[in-house]
C-alpha cells in the first residue's frame, strides 16, 4: 500500500493543504476499512501539529484510486464552505496528464457528451444523453510508438467533475488511457492519468494560488523529453 510523507505536501496555509497523491490510494472511505489519503493526511498533520490540528482536515476533491496527482484539502470547518462553492462554481482550472492508447487525427478538441452510470455495470460510467453535462478539453503535447502501438501524451482540462469523465470522453473517442483496465486495457505500469495543476483565486483573500507537481515516473518513462519540458517550465 503506497504511503504519503512530508514531501508529498505541496501546499499549506492557515485554511488549505494540497497533497500529492500516489497511484493505488483512495481518497475517501468506501466501508471496507482500507487505508484513505485523507486519513494519512490526518495522520502526518496530527503527528506534526496535534490531533487538534488535523481533525477538521476535509477532502475538497476526489481521485480515482489509480489516479495520481493534486489533491486540496480544507484545513477548518469554518472555512470549507467558500472552498465547496469554489469547487461548485467551477472556480478551479483542474489540469492533468494523461497518456492514451492511440493517435488523434487532431492537436486540440473539446470533448462535451454527457455522462450517466452504465446500466450493465455499476463500476462504469458512459456517454449518455440522459446524462449530466461534461466538459474535457485536451490538447497533443507528443506522440510516440511503442512496439506497434501508438502512444500519446495529451494535457486535459475539465470544466466539469463527473466520474471518470476523462476516462469516459477519452475512450468514447476511441483513445482509451493507457493501463486503464476498466475502459480500455490493463498495462502493469497502471493507469496513465496524472493531476498536475491546479489554480484558482482563493476566496478568502483574493491571492492567485497556482500548484504544480511533475508526472510520476511511470509517466516519464514513457514521455521523458516532453514531460521533462513541461517540469522545467
Amino acid at each position: 500500500m503506497p504511503g504519503i510523507d512530508a514531501s508529498d505536501i505541496l501546499l499549506e496555509t492557515s485554511s488549505l493543504v494540497a497533497v500529492n497523491k500516489p497511484a493505488g490510494i483512495i481518497v475517501h472511505g468506501d466501508g471496507t476499512g482500507q487505508p484513505t489519503l485523507t486519513g494519512l493526511v490526518r495522520d502526518l498533520i496530527g503527528a506534526r501539529d496535534g490531533a487538534l490540528q488535523a481533525g477538521e482536515l476535509q477532502a475538497l476533491q476526489r481521485l480515482d484510486r489509480e489516479t495520481s496527482g493534486i489533491v486540496l484539502f480544507s484545513r477548518r470547518k469554518a472555512t470549507q464552505p467558500a472552498y465547496d462553492r469554489l469547487i461548485a462554481e467551477h472556480g478551479i482550472d483542474k489540469r492533468y496528464l494523461a497518456i492514451v492508447d492511440g493517435a488523434p487525427a487532431w492537436r486540440a478538441r473539446v470533448f462535451c457528451a454527457p455522462i450517466g452510470r452504465d446500466r450493465h455495470d455499476a463500476r462504469r460510467m458512459r456517454v449518455s444523453r440522459t446524462g449530466k453535462a461534461a466538459t474535457t478539453h485536451a490538447r497533443v503535447l507528443d506522440s510516440r510508438h511503442l512496439g506497434n502501438r501508438a502512444l500519446t501524451l495529451l494535457e486535459v482540462r475539465i470544466e466539469t467533475g463527473r466520474k471518470h469523465q476523462i476516462r469516459v470522453h477519452l475512450a468514447h473517442a476511441g483513445l482509451p488511457l493507457h493501463g486503464d483496465g476498466l475502459y480500455g486495457t490493463p498495462a502493469p505500469d497502471g493507469l496513465m492519468l496524472h493531476a498536475y495543476r491546479l489554480s484558482f483565486s482563493d476566496p478568502l483573500d483574493g491571492s492567485r494560488i497556482s500548484i504544480v507537481t511533475e508526472a510520476p515516473e511511470r509517466m516519464r518513462r514513457l514521455f521523458p523529453r516532453a514531460l521533462g519540458r513541461l517540469r522545467n517550465g
